[in-house]
């Protein structure tokens, strides 16, 4: 990856509907150079997909919380993650070192739909430990990191 390819990424997460057309004017290269260099990244798995991002609050769910997770024994997780996945208002799910064997990111309308959920998760079997905090505000959202940048 060189740094064109660092500005074709930087266009694209902004905006991956942007047109080969688009980017390579604000790059200066042709259409099918950034057509092509954009399939190599897709090929070699550096761009692995592209989403929609959903306005939760528009939706309507505006509390947002992490909850982590103790499992009694590791035998559980499999079932755990099963649950987890079942659960449209878990966001996302990860398996993590420290004290809790896993933090879920749970968005939901109102605190008795977080108590739902906590309760959701704390009858799940295996089950041990659950603490919860509840997110005041989002400082800084980036859902696409991109590469560091380097100087070729």
């Amino acid at each position: 990856m060189d740094s064109i390819d660092y500005e074709i990424l930087v266009c694209l997460k902004e905006n991956s509907r942007e047109n080969a057309t688009n980017i390579g004017a604000k790059i200066n290269l042709s259409t099918s150079a950034v057509i092509e260099r954009i399939k190599k990244m897709e090929a070699s798995g550096l761009i692995e997909q592209y989403t929609t991002i959903i306005s939760q609050n528009t939706l309507g769910r505006d509390l947002s919380a992490f909850i982590y997770v103790s499992l009694e024994h590791p035998k559980y997780y499999d079932e755990f993650v099963k649950r987890i996945n079942e659960n449209d208002s878990i966001a996302e799910c990860y398996y993590i070192a420290g004290d809790f064997d896993f933090i879920l990111k749970v968005v939901t309308k109102s605190g008795s739909g977080l108590e739902g959920i906590i309760n959701y998760i704390k009858y799940i079997n295996g089950v041990s430990n659950t603490r919860t905090s509840v997110v005041l505000s989002t400082n800084k959202r980036d859902v696409c990191l991109l590469p560091e940048k380097t100087d070729n």
